[in-house]
């Protein structure tokens, strides 16, 4: 059986997700039953782009399970910075590897990357495109801290035209019934069209909004996202978006009791100091919940047991389209031996690697 990828969370069908929330709670609770659960296996950690949490999340979970880690945090400290495409160094690492955990700038890189590894591939952020090991943690963190994943109110506030993590997240949740969402941005970071094409195809209720004092009372759910420095192509446009949206404890005061608060870090100022000792702000729990979330997908991916099977659609290819969002993997000369790969969806084009519609 050809090895699995965990390219989006959206290829993954409900049991398959829910086998992961179930196996990540088991080995919280036991994490002595999947201590040696990969011994004598290798994760490489692949991050072109910064990272603390996510890297060393796996990291500290192949480690937990057994296994053992290579890779690099720069790439500038590999053979990328002679020239080497991004195929060669995926050709050869997972020669090394067992598994590989990899972080890009840009976007459709994951799905690039899977083509010519021999080994099962997780993204862990292509550009602003998708975060699946993201929104893994932030599901698990819902299943555990409000015991259930359907008929919640969430509210995202922030840069929700950029965050990846945001996008992840509410193609996710909006397969579960009766949840609903507030978006809470600047009119200049709303989300994506293709985002609300989605929360409708799915008749998820939602409103987009730019006060959050305003929105917070009604909440179960308030998921804060920094505003991105490094998606901006200028410091004067990050510098007009930065600050406009802060939660303090002046408008935490108007929220529910049980109301919880989850944010994917870093922090800058976007959430005040003095709410991290509100009991409802579970963000430094996200973070351990989603170590727990990734143990299972690695065991699982390894395993490849049962009914955990996803895989992708398969693509139209054609060369007589190209891909016309220039974060795209394909429009990076460096990349040029990319097939031209491309799938249709109720009449329209869109890139197999970066999803972009193309005109």
């Amino acid at each position: 059986m050809k090895h699995k990828n965990l390219i989006d969370l959206e290829y993954m069908t409900k049991d398959e997700l829910e086998q992961t929330i179930r196996m990540a709670g088991v080995i919280k609770q036991r994490p002595d039953v999947y201590s040696h659960a990969c011994e004598g296996k290798i994760m490489a950690t692949l991050f072109y782009e910064p990272s603390t949490r996510t890297q060393m999340s796996f990291q500290t979970a192949m480690m937990r399970l057994g296994g053992k880690t290579i890779g690099f945090d720069n790439p500038m400290n590999s053979s990328v910075a002679k020239g080497e495409n991004l195929k060669d160094t995926i050709a050869v690492v997972s020669g090394y590897a067992d598994i590989i955990a990899m972080r890009h700038p840009t976007e459709g890189s994951a799905k690039a990357a899977s083509l010519y590894s021999s080994v099962p591939l997780i993204n862990c952020g292509d550009g602003g495109h998708f975060h699946p090991t993201q929104t893994l943690t932030d599901v698990v963190t819902l299943n555990f801290e409000k015991g259930r994943l359907d008929h919640l109110k969430i509210g995202l506030c922030g840069d929700l035209l950029n965050g990846r993590t945001v996008h992840s997240l509410i193609k996710t949740m909006s397969h579960y019934e009766g949840n609903s969402f507030v978006l809470i941005s600047t009119k200049e970071l709303t989300v994506p069209d293709y985002i609300k094409e989605i929360l409708e195809k799915s008749h998820c209720e939602y409103e987009e909004v730019n006060n959050l004092k305003d929105a917070i009372a009604d909440l179960d759910v308030l998921y804060m996202t920094r505003i991105q420095r490094e998606r901006f192509p200028s410091e004067e446009e990050y510098e007009k978006q930065k600050g406009v949206f802060v939660l303090d404890m002046d408008k935490l005061k108007l929220a529910k009791k049980d109301m919880i608060i989850l944010h994917p870090l870093p922090r800058v100022d976007e959430i005040a100091i003095e709410v991290d000792d509100d009991p409802r702000a579970c963000y430094f729990k996200q973070a351990e919940y989603g170590m727990y979330g990734r143990m299972a997908l690695i065991v699982l991916l390894l395993r490849a047991e049962g009914s955990f099977v996803f895989e992708l659609p398969d693509p139209i290819v054609s060369v007589q389209h190209k891909c016309s969002n220039p974060k795209c993997i394909t429009n990076d000369p460096q990349q040029f031996y990319l097939p031209k790969n491309f799938y249709k969806k109720n009449d329209r084009v869109f890139c197999d690697y970066c999803d972009y519609e193309i005109n």
